[in-house]
Protein backbone atom coordinates (compact mmCIF):
# COMPACT_ATOMS: atom_id res chain seq x y z
CA UNK A 1 0.00 0.00 0.00
CA UNK A 2 1.39 3.74 -0.80
CA UNK A 3 0.33 6.90 0.06
CA UNK A 4 -0.11 9.26 -3.10
CA UNK A 5 0.38 12.70 -3.19
CA UNK A 6 -0.71 15.34 -6.10
CA UNK A 7 1.99 17.67 -4.62
CA UNK A 8 1.64 20.36 -7.50
CA UNK A 9 -1.22 22.34 -5.58
CA UNK A 10 -1.16 20.62 -1.40
CA UNK A 11 -0.97 22.85 0.48
CA UNK A 12 2.23 23.04 3.02
CA UNK A 13 0.09 21.64 6.05
CA UNK A 14 -1.40 18.73 4.36
CA UNK A 15 2.42 17.53 3.02
CA UNK A 16 3.10 18.08 6.44
CA UNK A 17 0.23 15.47 8.13
CA UNK A 18 1.14 13.24 5.54
CA UNK A 19 4.78 13.07 5.97
CA UNK A 20 4.00 12.67 9.77
CA UNK A 21 1.41 9.75 8.75
CA UNK A 22 3.82 7.92 6.61
CA UNK A 23 6.43 7.97 9.27
CA UNK A 24 4.52 7.42 11.86
CA UNK A 25 2.90 4.18 10.24
CA UNK A 26 5.97 3.37 8.05
CA UNK A 27 3.99 3.80 4.72
CA UNK A 28 5.53 4.42 1.46
CA UNK A 29 4.95 8.14 0.73
CA UNK A 30 5.09 9.35 -2.98
CA UNK A 31 4.83 13.24 -3.96
CA UNK A 32 4.26 13.85 -7.66
CA UNK A 33 5.43 17.19 -8.50
CA UNK A 34 5.91 18.64 -12.35
CA UNK A 35 8.35 21.30 -10.30
CA UNK A 36 11.56 20.19 -8.14
CA UNK A 37 10.39 19.17 -4.49
CA UNK A 38 12.54 19.57 -1.39
CA UNK A 39 11.61 16.32 0.69
CA UNK A 40 12.23 17.53 4.86
CA UNK A 41 15.26 15.27 6.14
CA UNK A 42 14.69 12.29 8.47
CA UNK A 43 11.22 10.52 6.79
CA UNK A 44 12.49 7.13 5.40
CA UNK A 45 9.36 6.44 3.76
CA UNK A 46 9.05 9.59 1.50
CA UNK A 47 9.69 10.03 -1.90
CA UNK A 48 9.36 12.49 -4.88
CA UNK A 49 8.96 12.06 -8.64
CA UNK A 50 9.21 15.15 -10.65
CA UNK A 51 7.25 14.40 -13.56
CA UNK A 52 7.48 16.73 -16.99
CA UNK A 53 5.45 20.24 -17.39
CA UNK A 54 2.68 19.16 -19.29
CA UNK A 55 -0.74 20.36 -17.21
CA UNK A 56 -1.84 17.26 -16.33
CA UNK A 57 1.37 15.10 -16.04
CA UNK A 58 1.28 14.21 -11.87
CA UNK A 59 -2.22 13.29 -12.65
CA UNK A 60 -1.69 10.59 -15.22
CA UNK A 61 1.34 9.47 -13.43
CA UNK A 62 -0.48 9.15 -9.87
CA UNK A 63 -3.68 7.08 -12.21
CA UNK A 64 -1.45 4.90 -13.54
CA UNK A 65 0.63 4.03 -10.97
CA UNK A 66 -1.52 3.62 -8.27
CA UNK A 67 -3.28 0.32 -7.50
CA UNK A 68 -6.70 -0.69 -5.45
CA UNK A 69 -6.02 -0.51 -1.84
CA UNK A 70 -3.47 2.72 -1.78
CA UNK A 71 -4.35 6.33 -0.60
CA UNK A 72 -4.00 9.41 -2.57
CA UNK A 73 -4.60 13.06 -1.64
CA UNK A 74 -5.96 15.61 -4.41
CA UNK A 75 -8.02 18.18 -4.69
CA UNK A 76 -8.41 17.53 -8.68
CA UNK A 77 -11.53 15.94 -9.44
CA UNK A 78 -10.91 14.41 -12.75
CA UNK A 79 -7.63 12.85 -11.07
CA UNK A 80 -10.15 11.36 -7.98
CA UNK A 81 -12.92 10.40 -10.63
CA UNK A 82 -10.09 8.02 -12.17
CA UNK A 83 -8.33 6.95 -9.16
CA UNK A 84 -11.85 5.93 -7.46
CA UNK A 85 -13.20 2.84 -9.89
CA UNK A 86 -9.77 1.50 -9.38
CA UNK A 87 -10.32 1.01 -5.86
CA UNK A 88 -7.61 3.30 -4.69
CA UNK A 89 -9.01 5.95 -1.08
CA UNK A 90 -9.18 9.12 -2.85
CA UNK A 91 -9.42 12.29 -0.32
CA UNK A 92 -9.12 16.30 -0.96
CA UNK A 93 -6.76 18.01 1.45
CA UNK A 94 -10.33 19.68 3.15
CA UNK A 95 -10.73 15.93 4.14
CA UNK A 96 -13.74 15.34 1.93
CA UNK A 97 -13.75 11.62 1.18
CA UNK A 98 -14.54 10.95 -2.74
CA UNK A 99 -16.70 7.92 -2.93
CA UNK A 100 -17.82 5.43 -6.13
CA UNK A 101 -21.92 7.15 -5.39
CA UNK A 102 -20.17 10.47 -4.69
CA UNK A 103 -17.78 11.14 -7.86
CA UNK A 104 -19.79 11.23 -10.93
CA UNK A 105 -21.68 14.17 -9.30
CA UNK A 106 -18.69 16.02 -8.39
CA UNK A 107 -17.30 15.80 -11.45
CA UNK A 108 -20.35 16.93 -13.26
CA UNK A 109 -20.04 20.07 -10.67
CA UNK A 110 -17.02 20.84 -11.16
CA UNK A 111 -17.69 20.66 -15.24
CA UNK A 112 -20.54 23.16 -14.68
CA UNK A 113 -18.70 25.62 -12.56
CA UNK A 114 -15.66 25.47 -15.04
CA UNK A 115 -17.97 25.75 -18.00
CA UNK A 116 -19.31 29.00 -16.16
CA UNK A 117 -15.95 30.45 -15.44
CA UNK A 118 -15.24 30.33 -19.29
CA UNK A 119 -18.11 32.28 -19.96
CA UNK A 120 -17.04 34.83 -17.53
CA UNK A 121 -18.89 33.91 -14.64
CA UNK A 122 -17.15 34.73 -11.25
CA UNK A 123 -17.75 31.28 -9.23
CA UNK A 124 -15.94 32.32 -6.06
CA UNK A 125 -13.76 29.80 -5.04
CA UNK A 126 -12.62 27.63 -1.44
CA UNK A 127 -12.41 29.78 1.98
CA UNK A 128 -8.96 30.22 3.19
CA UNK A 129 -7.38 27.14 4.33
CA UNK A 130 -7.19 27.48 8.12
CA UNK A 131 -7.35 25.15 11.11
CA UNK A 132 -10.47 23.39 11.07
CA UNK A 133 -9.82 22.20 7.30
CA UNK A 134 -6.32 20.92 8.18
CA UNK A 135 -7.88 18.54 11.22
CA UNK A 136 -10.76 17.32 9.21
CA UNK A 137 -8.29 16.37 6.60
CA UNK A 138 -6.00 14.71 9.26
CA UNK A 139 -8.84 12.93 10.76
CA UNK A 140 -10.33 11.75 7.08
CA UNK A 141 -6.60 10.87 5.99
CA UNK A 142 -6.05 8.51 9.59
CA UNK A 143 -9.48 6.91 8.75
CA UNK A 144 -8.49 5.78 4.95
CA UNK A 145 -4.94 4.73 6.25
CA UNK A 146 -6.52 2.85 8.89
CA UNK A 147 -8.89 0.82 6.77
CA UNK A 148 -6.27 0.36 3.48
CA UNK A 149 -3.69 -0.65 6.07
CA UNK A 150 -6.60 -3.49 7.24
CA UNK A 151 -7.18 -4.34 3.59
CA UNK A 152 -10.91 -3.53 4.09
Amino acid sequence: MKLWIDADAAPVAVKEICYRASDRLKIETVLVANMRLQLPLGYAFLSSVRVDGSADAADRYIAEQSEAGDVAVTQDIPLAALLVPKGVATIDPRGEVFTPESIGERLSVRNFMEGLRSTGVDTGGHAAYGPRERQAFANALDRALTRALRGT
